[in-house]
């Protein structure tokens, strides 16, 4: 029935509008320091079955087919895709890049609490304490906590997250402390909060914490930073794709009114 069609291409509209939001976050963040591109996966609804595939036809032998109508397609989730951003090069000292897994830890206030939240951006500083905080707007404060002196002249981070710092008068680097990283066994579970932040959940599994190139952790890289994943001509491609569809299912929206008017003009 042409009722049926119409449910049905509104379902592909309502879809293909989420689509549209998702790939407009994902080129809206194409310069943003280790954003990860999402991904929209669709799953198709509920059948009118108005014959059942596999019933006897008079000769007592099986129908190969049936009469199976859908009702139409649904957003089945948006998918977070990790795989490694380009790399640019800064030289600046407090600019850290992952070569692998992991994240970053950051303390942060979320919904008026205090949690540990997860980073790929790597866009480090320090705050009027001494301390190494990330770039975002809040300054989150890096887990654990790592400070600086003030007297330093120089800073040096190992591939093993080993942060040493020359100060004034020395002639010898010195440790102050070594980053650690946390990896999930679900990492496209995490939830977004913003602020190139994640959040650790059921989905996720809890974090994994450890040494950078310990325990199936990234390498950690000085004077770098992994910019987004985003692939500008992928997405226009995609975008313009999700424009069609939208537009074929307007089509087919108009094509069923046409056809359910035609029926009700024969009552003339």
């Amino acid at each position: 029935m042409a009722v049926t069609a119409l449910h049905a291409a509104a379902t592909g509209m309502k879809a293909q509008d989420t689509k549209l939001d998702v790939l407009a976050n994902n080129l809206a963040n194409v310069n943003t320091v280790g954003f990860k591109r999402s991904r929209v996966n669709f799953e198709d609804l509920l059948y009118q079955i108005k014959r059942e595939p596999g019933v006897f036809n008079v000769q007592d032998e099986p129908i190969p087919h049936g009469i199976q109508v859908g009702l139409g397609t649904a957003i089945s989730g948006t998918q977070q895709m990790f795989t490694q951003g380009s790399v640019d090069r800064t030289d600046q000292p407090l600019d850290i890049l992952i070569d692998g897994e992991g994240f970053f830890q950051v303390r942060t206030i979320h919904n008026g609490s205090e949690v540990i939240a997860y980073s790929r951006a790597g866009n480090f500083g320090r705050n009027s304490q001494g301390n190494i905080v990330l770039g975002n707007s809040e300054g989150a404060l890096l887990e654990p906590a790592i400070n600086i002196p003030n007297d330093t002249i120089r800073t040096s981070i190992a591939n093993d997250g080993e942060i040493s710092v020359l100060q004034q008068g020395s002639t010898q680097l010195s440790a102050i402390g070594t980053i650690q990283l946390a990896r999930f066994v679900n990492p496209e579970g995490m939830e977004q909060i913003g602020q190139n932040l994640w959040l650790d959940n059921l989905a996720s599994g809890p974090p994994i914490i450890g040494n950078p190139q310990q325990d199936g952790l990234g390498t950690i890289r000085q004077g770098s930073l992994e910019m987004s994943n985003v692939d500008p001509v992928r997405e226009l491609v995609q975008l313009i794709l999700t424009q069609r569809a939208f537009e074929l299912n307007s089509q087919s929206i108009q094509t069923a009114d046409e056809s359910l008017q035609i029926v009700a003009n024969l009552r003339r």
